[in-house]
């Protein structure tokens, strides 16, 4: 694999201005007519469609600029390096585990692939309940294509692993109808490691597509840097006061850096943009900021095989089920969504419940192993409303209670899944709960399932998903942001990430970062560079 072109390192040796604030030698001030916080999804897309305009753009990441050099397919690396917390960020009570990228491109380089345009039923709910008159389906068809176009997001054309396989065979089995997922890749070698950032530069993600386009555009790109707080003078944002971290990218390295604009986008996610801004005091007289926050919670179901499943092969994820989404009403008892995840040792074995000899015993059948997942779809019924940012001696905490609507989503998923997983020929099935065991007949699955205590740290919960948090609505009663992403009550700050969202999405958010945030930064370029905006393509 050393072979495989490098992007990122012909592109610094071109001569592209990228910072590494962890060799500040001095305190430094930057300015611009851009200033972006975060690198990912909606940084990555800003920065180019903004850039493509001619304006002054300064993107700031907390993590490090790795490339393909840097992926070695290996978790123990990937984890520390790549991922919030090692990938071990948890909610509040630590009832739910949080999977975000923490690196340039952000949760873009670690992701599975899929891609889904926002469900017309998730934006009919938007408009309804928060007035997002203009977001409809024919509203942003163009500029999901655009993005689309753009990230290369395409119908995979091979066939699915032996793990995707099994939940289409099983589903079919039951008459649950089933479909294909998109991927943004180009060239993939279909290695299965995505989530340990792609060695062959195949994943269209923002470290290899947008960021690269706006660098060449004059960009510039500072690293291990932590925006700590924004400076709001008279509804304006004067200033960014940032902190320069170590070459460990945790602690401080003494060095401070200041960041000046005419406009300010505010991308670093759901946990950390609203962090930011509760830093910052900023204006929040509906008392709206940080709260309606959101996971997709995720239970998870285990089988066993007789054949080798051998899960961490082959693209991670290429089939889904929407059925269980469309059951109910939309604000009535949870849908969710069915997926598969890759299954690699590490993370596998730190999710899996259980201990000791019955822990090792699973182990032991790594190659046999099939997982799949049910997205629980928060946000749309009252009683599951989401979490609430908050600060902790400066610091995001993620503060999600775990209620009945939540612990009967996750009951019915469970048997969902368990009944597919026999379908397709498993010879057990075990929920990944503590008090759970393998059970050998579908019969006797539905029993125990029923019966399982569905509570904290019991029932195993995890999330790639963070939404909400800056909620949109034109109405400041009902949102933080308008419908263009402008932050109520200072005029230079926009948000451009999924802490927009108002509720969940339903399915996986990347695409609906991508497409809605194309069309915010557009209008913006408009607006600061007094001429139309550049569309982005594929290079």
């Amino acid at each position: 694999m050393s072979m495989i072109p490098d992007p990122i390192q012909a592109g610094l040796a071109s001569g592209w201005q990228v910072t590494d604030c962890a060799q500040l030698t001095q305190d430094r001030e930057v300015e611009a007519d851009v200033v972006i916080v975060g690198s990912g999804a909606g940084g990555g897309v800003s920065a180019e469609i903004l850039a493509l305009s001619g304006l002054k753009v300064v993107i700031v990441e907390e993590g490090a600029l790795r490339s393909s050099k840097d992926f070695k397919m290996r978790e123990a690396e990937a984890y520390p390096s790549l991922y919030q917390e090692s990938a071990a960020r948890k909610t509040r009570d630590k009832g739910i585990t949080i999977l975000q990228g923490r690196t340039v491109g952000g949760s873009t380089t670690v992701n599975w692939t899929s891609s889904f345009r926002t469900p017309e039923i998730t934006l009919r709910h938007w408009q309804h309940k928060f007035g997002l008159d203009d977001y409809t389906p024919e509203a942003l068809a163009p500029w999901f294509a655009m993005m689309e176009e753009r990230l290369s997001i395409i119908d995979w054309p091979t066939p699915p692993n032996e793990n995707n396989d099994l939940l289409r065979r099983g589903a079919a089995k039951l008459g649950i109808p089933t479909g294909l997922i998109r991927r943004n890749v180009n060239g993939c070698w279909n290695l299965g490691y995505c989530g340990m950032g792609c060695p062959t530069n195949a994943k269209q993600s923002m470290l290899v597509t947008t960021i690269p386009s706006a660098l060449q555009l004059g960009a510039s790109l500072l690293t291990h840097v932590r925006a700590e707080k924004l400076v709001i003078r008279d509804g304006q944002v004067s200033r960014i006061e940032c902190v320069a971290l170590a070459a460990d990218g945790l602690t401080a390295s003494g060095r401070r850096v200041t960041l000046r604009a005419r406009h300010f986008v505010l991308a670093g996610g759901a946990i950390n943009t609203p962090a930011l801004l509760l830093r910052s005091d900023a204006p929040d007289p509906h008392g709206l900021l940080g709260k309606r926050t959101f996971l997709h919670p995720s239970v998870a179901s285990l089988a066993l095989c007789a054949q080798r499943v051998d899960a961490y092969a082959g693209a991670p994820q290429t089939v889904y089920s929407d059925h269980f989404l469309h059951t109910e009403r939309i604000d009535g008892p949870l849908g969710y969504k069915l997926e598969v995840p890759p299954l690699h040792p590490l993370l596998f074995a730190s999710t899996m419940a259980g201990f000791g000899a019955q822990h090792a015993a699973v182990m032991r059948q790594f190659p046999h192993a099939h997982v799949l997942v049910a997205l629980l779809r928060d946000g749309f019924n009252e009683a599951a409303a989401g979490g609430s940012v908050t600060l902790v001696d400066g610091a995001p905490v993620l503060d999600y209670p775990l209620g009945d609507a939540i612990w009967d989503g996750a009951r019915r998923a469970l048997l969902t899944m368990a009944e597919i997983q026999f379908a397709a020929g498993a010879h057990s099935v075990m929920p990944v709960h503590e008090q759970a065991t393998p059970y050998t007949s579908w019969r006797q699955a539905r029993a125990a399932i029923a019966a399982l205590p569905m509570k904290l740290l019991q029932t195993r919960l995890a999330s790639a998903h963070v939404m909400g948090g800056c909620g949109m609505s034109d109405d400041p009663r009902r949102g933080v942001t308008s419908a263009g992403g402008r932050y109520h009550g200072v005029g230079n700050l926009s948000v451009h990430d999924g802490s927009l969202f108002p509720t969940s999405i339903g399915a996986n958010p990347q695409l609906s970062i991508y497409g809605i945030v194309a069309r915010m930064a557009s209008a913006l370029s408009e607006q600061l560079s007094g001429r139309p905006a550049t569309r982005p393509t594929r290079t």
